[in-house]
């Protein structure tokens, strides 16, 4: 997997208007951590990140990541985004979590699955449901693949793809692969329902006394 740079400041001030002054400046909070490193809040260009994982594998891409303003000059470390917090409405980022990785170790991952072909139980009027999404991961950073891709083209109705139809040659799946991945349903039927209309005691009583009514009002036309 080809891995990207990318820059970030030491953030020495820390607090909720901080950060409120660090975004109307154009940039966001972060921390960068690991398991056996401290961890150290940065300051990040959410534009230049976002033009980093475009290049490169999404969120799964690798970050050659350099940290200025440390004591000791410069620091780069290889980092992945673990997790990011972004606003519901703007859809911008307002936080982000870099995961420092050393590329002999092995980590999870979440790889998203990308649906190939169209299944040919669509063409006759099934309904294609993909389930599974993403699909979690072990493998060394220099394996990640950047996507699963799930050829759907001889699906029929009633046909189903699980986890323990992939095979990945440098990965070990995480998840039950009994889970479905992706299947075609039959096509859903419009039911026809009748109204019945229901009739309340009152309403019923009312419309007995009406054709009592009737009756009696008829048995006087045939007297007279």
């Amino acid at each position: 997997m080809d891995e990207r740079s990318l820059v970030a400041q030491l953030r020495t001030e820390k607090g909720k208007e901080k950060a409120r002054n660090l975004r109307r400046q154009g940039l966001i909070p972060a921390v960068v951590y690991g398991q056996r490193e401290e961890t150290i809040p940065v300051t990040l260009n959410p534009q230049e990140l976002f033009k980093v994982m475009h290049e490169g594998a999404g969120e799964r891409t690798l970050i050659n990541l350099t940290i200025e303003g440390l004591q000791d000059g410069p620091v780069t470390k290889t980092v992945i985004l673990k997790e990011k917090q972004i606003e519901p409405l703007k859809r911008t980022l307002l936080h982000v979590d870099l995961y420092t990785i050393t590329m002999d170790e092995e980590i999870h991952v979440s790889i998203p699955v990308h649906i190939v072909g169209k299944a040919q139980g669509v063409e006759l009027g099934g309904v294609m449901e993909q389930v599974l999404r993403e699909i979690e991961i072990e493998c060394f950073p220099g394996d990640i693949p950047p996507r699963i891709d799930i050829d759907v083209s001889s699906l029929d109705i009633g046909d189903s793809i699980h986890v323990s139809d992939i095979t990945l040659e440098k990965a070990k799946i995480l998840i039950d692969p009994g889970q479905t991945i992706v299947t075609v349903v039959p096509p859903v039927k419009e039911e026809v329902v009748e109204v019945v209309e229901e009739i309340t005691e009152e309403e019923a009583a009312e419309e007995e006394k009406e054709e009592k009514a009737a009756e009696e009002e008829k048995e006087e036309k045939t007297e007279e």
